[in-house]
């Protein structure tokens, strides 16, 4: 039964982290129910087999996203990727993957930029070798170099290095100010969270958003006055963007490629390709340095495949199926989306028999599907071998979603997939990690309901080859 004002909030409100509650609503109610955000109700989806038979399966019915009032506020109307529907998302989805795959995603070039950012990292870590110190900021520094690259075409020297000073400040206020017991409760009941102690959404979006787009804009302008608009050939996605602009502009369309749709895009895509993939780096790591068993595999598996601190390509993938799985299994225990985002239908659709009509909102449970105790036994418990099957090989798992399913499905995920297994399996193949002997392992408690926020590691890292 809702309550008043908060509607279904108060048992996640509790349940740290949130998904907790779905995964009993499961258990009592079965795979498709219906919860209730404040006063609007939702159908929550909570099966592999339910989202593959909707988003899968008519994913066309099920693409659009639920309009949040504060997002025109944050965004200046209506723009981006992430919030946006029907032929505008699609358009600038389609442009972004494009611009990507031009740009090298997939292909050699992109892995050579992101094993620039891994050499950078070993230099840092280097410094520092046989003593303590902090990990996450060198993952950090190496991420936002490559998804900057991609977006504006430089990366972070030492001359830059305020800058990303800057940016990182205003990344780390986006992932803890909007955490707020305060700011839950008012995206759902406005009237109720108005009432409560602290800063209010309205005053955090102001805070947030004036810098974060005054850096974008920025280097939007620096752009469009160093592009040759004769050249076809584009550097990065802000120059590639900025010429379909003016192809638009001259056929007189003035909306669809927007400057300050740009703007929204570069949230959008340093967002994607920065915030979730550091904040996996960082989980995986403190999993690993949970469980020293899985480092003396993953060196037992580097040493016959590897067998040097030579640099680990993409095509080493297929052969280091321990690491594959290690990646796996973190991604599928660090569940960092609780609550994914909230979709609607756009016509009539049935799910599991039950009508749901046009426009109603459709919550794609995807946490609750990664712990689902008849794919994976004992789901709370890390063991990278559920990935690994009789013979050695990676094994295929469809219930794995970290990067959600249907047509939403992350726009950065194979940028992501491509730096997590670059990132780690040149990390451990390069170092022996010892957790800090005053702190002790990383902590893999989650503390807040809606995200999993990255992890604190300090560690002793020591050459494993001479």
């Amino acid at each position: 039964m809702p309550l008043p004002l908060i509607g279904n909030m108060l048992p996640v409100i509790k349940e740290k982290p949130g998904y907790e509650a779905f995964r009993k609503w499961t258990k009592e109610f079965g795979d498709v129910f219906t919860f209730w955000l404040g006063s609007k109700p939702y159908i929550v989806v909570s099966s592999y087999k339910r989202l593959k038979e909707s988003f899968i399966m008519e994913g066309d019915v099920y693409a659009d996203k639920v309009h949040q009032p504060f997002q025109d506020q944050f965004r200046g109307g209506n723009y981006g990727v992430i919030d946006t529907n029907g032929h505008f998302w699609s358009t600038h989805r389609r442009f972004a993957l494009q611009s990507f795959r031009d740009f090298g995603l997939g292909k050699n070039l992109m892995q050579e930029k992101i094993l620039i950012e891994v050499q950078e990292a070993f230099r840092k870590f280097d410094e520092k070798i046989g003593t303590e110190q902090e990990i996450p900021g060198v993952f950090y520094n190496a991420g936002a170099n490559v998804i900057n690259q991609l977006v504006f075409g430089y990366r972070f020297d030492d001359s830059k290095q305020e800058e990303l000073k800057k940016l990182k400040a205003l990344m780390e206020f986006q992932e803890t100010a909007f955490t707020t017991f305060k700011v839950h409760v008012q995206f759902f009941a406005p009237t109720l969270g108005s009432f409560l102690p602290g800063k209010s959404v309205d005053e955090l979006l102001s805070e947030f958003t004036v810098d974060f787009y005054k850096f974008f804009d920025k280097q939007i302008e620096d752009h469009r006055w160093k592009i040759d608009f004769d050249s076809e050939e584009s550097v990065d996605y802000a120059e590639a963007f900025l010429k379909e602009q003016f192809k638009k502009e001259a056929e007189g369309d003035f909306e669809l490629f927007s400057s300050k749709q740009l703007s929204n895009m570069c949230f959008d895509l340093w967002l994607a390709g920065l915030s979730t993939t550091h904040t996996t780096l960082t989980w995986i790591t403190a999993f690993v340095l949970n469980h020293p068993e899985v480092q003396k595999k993953l060196h037992k598996e580097f040493d016959e495949v590897v067998g040097s601190d030579r640099l680990i390509g993409t095509n080493d993938k297929p052969n280091l199926p321990y690491l594959n799985a290690v990646i796996n299994e973190s991604q599928r225990c660090a569940n960092i989306v609780p609550l994914n985002q909230i979709h609607c239908v756009t016509k009539d659709a049935v799910i599991n028999g039950i009508p749901i009509k046009k426009g109603t909102g459709i919550i794609p449970q995807i946490s609750t599907v990664m712990l689902d105790e008849q794919v994976f036994p004992d789901p709370y418990k890390f063991n990278p071998d559920r990935f690994i099957d009789e013979n050695g090989k990676l094994k295929k798992v469809e219930e794995l979603v970290p990067f959600s399913v249907g047509k939403r499905q992350c726009l950065g995920e194979g940028l992501a997939r491509m730096e997590l297994f670059l990132f780690i399996s040149n990390f451990f193949n390069r170092y022996q990690v010892t957790p800090s002997p005053i702190t002790g392992p990383p902590s893999l408690l989650k503390e807040t309901m809606f995200n999993a926020t990255p992890r604190k590691i300090d560690a002793i890292l020591n050459r494993r080859h001479t």
